[in-house]
């Protein structure tokens, strides 16, 4: 049985646009294997992870832009 690779031990990065004051920030982890995306709180690193679908998150990129 295969399983999921833990987001927890992905590379994580924020948006070079967040600056360093701590705000209201997340992080994503755009180079796990699984074909989705993992999103997290900056501010709490050991929290909820959200895993979203590749296709989706590029869309809610694209429409940022």
């Amino acid at each position: 049985m295969e399983t999921a690779p833990n987001p927890r031990n992905s590379q994580w990065r924020k948006s070079s646009y967040s600056g360093n004051t701590g705000g209201e920030c997340i992080e994503v982890a755009p180079s796990c294997p699984t074909g989705a995306v993992p999103v997290r709180d900056s501010k709490n690193p050991s929290g909820p992870v959200i895993t979203v679908g590749a296709n989706a998150w590029q869309t809610f990129v694209d429409s940022l832009r």
